[in-house]
C-alpha cells in the first residue's frame, strides 16, 4: 500500500530556532562544524546541537540557503536551525526545505531577513510514513554521495598531477637523483637507475641497496611489467645529469628561461556570454572568472573546441583563476582562453599555476605575460602530458558523470518530494541504495 500524502504547514513538521553567538576569537580548535547562513564557516570543539541537523540561512544574500550536518554542530545566529523534526526523517526535511522559495518570507528592506514565524504557516506536501520519507531521502542521498565521491577522486587525481609537475619541473628530483648517483661514484647506468626511482614515486629498492640489488629489482620490473619499465627508462633518459645557472637560479642543463607571453597562444572569443544568456543545464559550459568557474550552459555551437588530447584553459583577468578544460566551452567577460604555443597545452597549464596571484580587483594579464618561467625541452613536456593524460581523461569522465547525476537529482527532487514520482520509478536512473527499514 502506498504511503499517504498530506498537505501540512511547516510548523507541524518542524520547529525552528535562531542560532547562537560564537565570536571568531571564542572558537577553539576542534572538529565540530560551525554552521552559518551559508553552511560550514569553520570548526569548534563544542557542539550546541546534536546531529543530524538542518540549518536555514537567516539573513543577507544567503537567506533561505539550506545546509545539512550529519554530526553534532554549532548553529550560528546568522541561521535558523531545526530543534525538533517532530518524528520526521531529518534528511527528508533537509531536501524538503530546499524546494521552498524563502524569498517570499523576506521581512527585511535593505538586507534580506527571515522570521521563523512567517515560515510556519506555509504548507508543504509530505508522506506520513517515515519509512517512505527515508526511502526518498536515500535515493537523493545516493546521487549526492556519488557526486561527492567523484569530486574527491578528481581532487586526488589533480593532486597527483601537480605532484608530478613539481617533482620534474620545480624540485628537479630526477636530475638531482642522477647528480647524487654520479657524485657517489656511480656510473651513468646507476644515475639512470636513480632517476627511474625518483620518477616512479615508489621505492623500487631500499635506499641503501647496492647497485646490483637495485638492478635486480628493476630487472624484475622489466620482466613482470615491461611496458611500464620501458616508459620509465625512456622518461629518465630525458633528464640531464647536471645543472646550470640562470636568472631564476640553478636549473637543469640544457633547459631555458622564457617569458610567459612567449609560450602562450591567446584565443579570441567569438562571443562572450552574460548570466542572462545561460541556463543551469545544457550542452556547452560557459566559464566565468569567479571561484565557481561555471557561469552556466548554453545549447548553441561552442566557441572553443577542447578534448583530453587537445585541451585548452582559461585565465581570469581580474581574479587570476585558472582552469583546464577538456570539453568544448565558451567564456564570459574578463576570461582569457589559452593554449600552449610551442609546448603542450597540458604542460603550459601547470607551468602557469601560481605564477600570478591576486593582489586587488584589477587586470592581471599584463603582469602575467612578462614573468619568466623555466622552459624544459619539448620532448620532456610532451612526456609529462602523456604521463598525466589518463588521469585527466578520468577526471573528465567523472566530471561529466557528476554533472549528469546532479541534473538527475535536480529533476527528481521536486517530483519525489511532492509525490508525483515514486521511489520505485527511479530504479534505472540512480545509484543502488540499501533498503530502508523502520527502526
Amino acid at each position: 500500500m502506498s504511503s499517504e500524502w498530506l498537505d501540512l504547514p511547516l510548523g507541524e513538521i518542524l520547529t525552528l530556532q535562531r542560532g547562537h553567538d560564537l565570536p571568531s576569537q571564542s572558537r577553539l580548535p576542534g572538529d565540530i562544524p560551525v554552521m552559518g547562513s551559508s553552511g560550514i564557516t569553520g570548526f569548534h570543539n563544542v557542539a550546541k546541537s546534536t546531529g543530524p541537523g538542518v540549518t536555514v540561512g537567516r539573513s543577507g544574500n544567503s537567506m533561505g540557503e539550506i545546509s545539512y550536518s550529519a554530526t553534532d554542530f554549532w548553529p550560528l545566529n546568522t541561521a535558523l536551525y531545526v530543534t525538533d523534526f517532530k518524528g520526521n526523517d531529518p534528511k527528508f526535511v533537509y531536501y524538503l526545505l530546499t524546494t521552498v522559495n524563502f524569498d517570499q518570507f523576506n521581512s527585511g528592506s535593505a538586507q534580506k531577513s527571515l522570521n521563523r514565524n512567517a515560515v510556519y504557516p506555509f504548507e508543504v506536501r509530505i508522506p506520513t510514513s517515515v519509512k517512505e520519507q527515508r526511502r526518498i531521502s536515500a535515493v537523493l542521498s545516493a546521487l549526492e554521495d556519488k557526486v561527492a565521491t567523484n569530486h574527491q577522486i578528481n581532487q586526488t587525481l589533480e593532486q597527483m598531477a601537480q605532484a608530478i609537475f613539481k617533482s620534474w619541473f620545480v624540485d628537479f628530483e630526477p636530475v638531482t637523483a642522477k647528480i647524487a648517483a654520479l657524485e657517489a661514484g656511480g656510473s651513468e647506468e646507476d644515475a639512470l637507475l636513480a632517476a627511474m626511482q625518483a620518477i616512479s614515486g615508489t621505492t623500487l629498492f631500499d635506499a641503501n641497496a647496492s647497485a646490483a640489488s637495485a638492478a635486480e629489482q628493476l630487472a624484475r620490473l622489466q620482466a613482470e611489467r615491461p611496458e611500464q619499465y620501458a616508459e620509465l627508462r625512456t622518461t629518465a633518459e630525458l633528464f640531464p645529469s647536471a645543472m646550470q645557472d640562470s636568472e631564476l637560479g640553478e636549473i637543469p642543463e640544457g633547459w631555458d628561461i622564457q617569458q610567459i607571453g612567449e609560450i602562450l597562444d591567446r584565443l579570441k572569443p567569438k562571443k562572450r556570454y552574460t548570466k542572462k544568456q545561460v541556463t543551469p543545464t545544457g550542452q556547452t559550459p560557459v566559464f566565468e572568472q569567479g571561484s565557481d568557474i561555471l557561469l552556466g550552459f548554453h545549447n548553441g555551437i561552442p566557441g572553443f573546441i577542447a578534448t583530453s588530447e587537445d585541451p585548452a584553459f582559461i585565465f581570469g583577468d581580474h581574479t587570476c583563476i585558472i582552469h583546464l578544460s577538456c570539453q568544448n566551452f565558451d567564456v564570459s567577460q574578463n576570461v582569457i582562453p589559452l593554449k600552449g604555443k610551442v609546448r603542450s597545452t597540458m604542460w603550459t597549464y601547470y607551468a602557469l599555476q601560481g605564477k600570478q596571484t591576486f593582489q586587488e580587483y584589477r587586470r592581471h594579464w599584463a603582469e602575467l605575460v612578462v614573468k619568466p618561467v623555466i622552459y624544459p625541452p619539448n620532448a620532456l613536456c610532451k612526456q609529462f602530458s602523456e604521463t598525466i593524460n589518463s588521469s585527466i581523461r578520468l577526471k573528465e569522465q567523472l566530471d561529466q558523470e557528476a554533472k549528469s547525476l546532479s541534473e538527475i537529482r535536480d529533476l527528481l527532487l521536486p517530483k519525489l518530494l511532492s509525490g508525483q514520482l515514486s521511489v520505485s520509478g527511479t530504479a534505472n536512473c540512480v545509484p543502488e541504495v540499501e533498503e530502508v527499514t523502520d527502526v
